[in-house]
């Protein structure tokens, strides 16, 4: 049989074949991979290429922001032009990315950012792109549920795995107290791009649905402008001021732009979301729901990979053991999620996987960062998996099941687009309210103690009172501390003298630590919050209503861009 292919409008009528079915998952797990890989080699990141405390927090969200504004715009360019064509794209612009980032040049952090981008685009294609060539082969509810399942199956083994992957490598290849080794996570995710662009390629068949599409150009562009403004004036305020004329700016930026897109979509034939689904009290509710626990859940990883890899300054592979239990309860969950929404009213279980994440949250706040062992967060880590886990497989259904089938196409797509805008989200607040608070701290301890400010006077004149050979690298580490809270934490508060015996370095270490465990334990109250308002909303507007259990797409609605 020839799996290439190409299949029109017919192609409704076509079967899924193992070739794609192996495609889709292989460049699911690809993406998936790379939302994860930052999480275990932030430290080695911010120790390599001493990053401001703010461009840390970029470095996760330029994969992420890409992902949020473009996977509705590349749902509709598959239907147009054909998905597996798409999917091999997308693949392929992973491959660039990783490989610009493993070859970022030390001190070249817009190289790594620009990777960053480039991967997340192409993980935007990948993501709506894989479900919609399952969708377009499966024709029945036992079918599709089916396909859906091993591709989520795929999704969650590239969020385990990912984290593992990194941490292995970095270990491989770290040598002499060097942090460079961070890069190898990045060629590893190139080397599987390659691998799932020949499957792709090789084996998966073409699929389209042109018939009433087009691209809302208009849309797209002035909610791209918007969420990133707002996006921006979030992570830069921590470090430009709340104040300061470019953060206002971005602000005023985003309402503008933000107001465009509701004017354009209200006005356009085929809009990138329609907006009359928001009429609908149930899927408004589901959407706040879905946005609030999203951002938690990834606020919550991301404070927990600063915390183990920058704060504690964890190996990238001990880290990766905190990532392994915040993600394994989806592998042992996995079995038991369906069989909880035939059973269970999904906004209960909605409910009670937000309840799950908050309360987990809560613990965490609770224990400082000086409690250095893995074991003292390892339950609340696992309470958050099973949340998400719980949470994440409700979304979809709780959305589709409010509208009528025949929107149910259109509303998993903006509910896809929702929940990955809560987990944009989720590292440009928890860093900003994290590194706000830790700047204050700092600054308010420095301010009160006069014996502090003449140890930092001394320090920062350390290039002019040591040796020619040393200066360099004690100029180097001024400028980290500089850089903010990360930066003070990173640099050593003691080195070896030339006598070999110890002596006082960075007077900030100490401070900087405390001040940054105090600052992210508010992200995870922040989290918990947000996670803990979604579970009493979610229970007290959804858990009461009667939900279908099982629906199937209409034939002419829009596949779902992610579930």
């Amino acid at each position: 049989m020839d799996q290439t292919e190409t299949t029109t409008a017919d192609s409704s009528l076509a079967k899924l074949t193992t070739g794609t079915l192996i495609a889709a998952i292989t460049a699911c797990f690809l993406a998936q991979v790379g939302v994860s890989i930052p999480a275990v080699i932030n430290g080695y990141i911010n120790q390599d290429l001493h990053l401001s405390s703010t461009t840390l927090t970029w470095v996760s969200d330029a994969f992420m922001v890409p992902v949020t504004l473009l996977e509705l715009s590349f749902g509709v360019v598959g239907d147009l032009f054909g998905r597996k064509r798409l999917l091999a794209i997308g693949s392929v612009l992973v491959l660039a990315g990783g490989l610009l980032s493993f070859f970022t040049p030390s001190g070249e952090t817009a190289v790594l950012l620009t990777g960053q981008v480039i991967a997340g685009t192409g993980a935007a294609a990948i993501f709506p792109t894989s479900v919609a060539m399952l969708a377009a082969g499966t024709h029945t509810v036992k079918d599709r549920a089916h396909a859906i399942s091993v591709w989520a199956a795929a999704l969650t083994a590239g969020g385990f795995m990912s984290p593992l992957i990194g941490g292995l490598l970095a270990k491989i290849h770290h040598d002499g107290g060097e942090f460079a080794s961070w890069r190898y996570a990045f060629l590893a995710m190139a080397v599987l791009a390659i691998i799932s662009t020949a499957v792709t390629l090789l084996w998966a068949q073409d699929s389209s649905s042109p018939v009433g599409r087009s691209l809302d150009w208009p849309g797209q562009i002035t909610v791209a402008i918007g969420i990133f403004a707002l996006l921006f004036g979030v992570i830069q305020g921590a470090e430009d001021g709340w104040g300061s004329p470019q953060v206002v700016g971005a602000f005023v930026l985003a309402v503008v732009f933000l107001i465009g897109f509701v004017l354009v979509e209200l006005r356009v034939d085929k809009p990138l979301i329609q907006l009359q689904l928001f009429s609908n009290r149930m899927f408004t509710v589901s959407a706040i729901v879905t946005v609030l626990g999203m951002f938690a859940y990834l606020g919550t990883a991301y404070a927990t990979s600063i915390r183990l890899s920058a704060i504690q300054e964890y190996t990238p592979l001990k880290t990766s053991i905190g990532f392994i239990l915040l993600n394994i309860m989806g592998v042992v969950l996995f079995p038991v999620s369906s069989k909880m929404l035939q059973r269970l009213n999904p906004g209960w279980v909605l409910a009670g996987g937000m309840a799950l994440i908050g309360i987990g949250n809560v613990a965490m706040a609770a224990i400082p960062a000086t409690h250095l062992g893995l074991g003292a967060i390892a339950i609340p880590l696992l309470v958050i998996g099973a949340g998400f886990k719980t949470a994440v497989t409700a979304i979809t259904v709780v959305a589709v099941n409010s509208v009528p089938t025949s929107k149910a196409g259109m509303a998993s797509g903006a509910t896809s687009m929702l929940r990955d805008f809560g987990l944009t989200l989720g590292p440009a607040i928890v860093g900003a309210i994290a590194l706000t608070s830790a700047a204050n701290r700092i600054s308010d301890k420095i301010a009160s103690s006069s014996t502090l400010q003449k140890s930092l006077s001394q320090f920062y004149a350390a290039p002019g009172h040591v040796p020619a050979a040393e200066r360099p690298k004690v100029a180097e580490a001024v400028a980290a501390v500089k850089s903010g809270p990360l930066g003070q934490n990173a640099v050593p508060s003691q080195v070896p003298g030339a006598d070999g015996k110890l002596q006082p370095f960075n007077p900030l270490k100490d401070v900087a630590f405390h001040a940054l465990s105090h600052g992210y334990a508010l992200g995870y109250l922040v989290c918990a919050i947000a996670a803990l308002l979604a579970a009493v909303i979610a229970a007290v507007l959804l858990g009461g209503r009667q939900h279908d259990h099982a629906f199937a797409p209409q034939e002419d609605a829009p596949t779902p861009a992610n579930v």
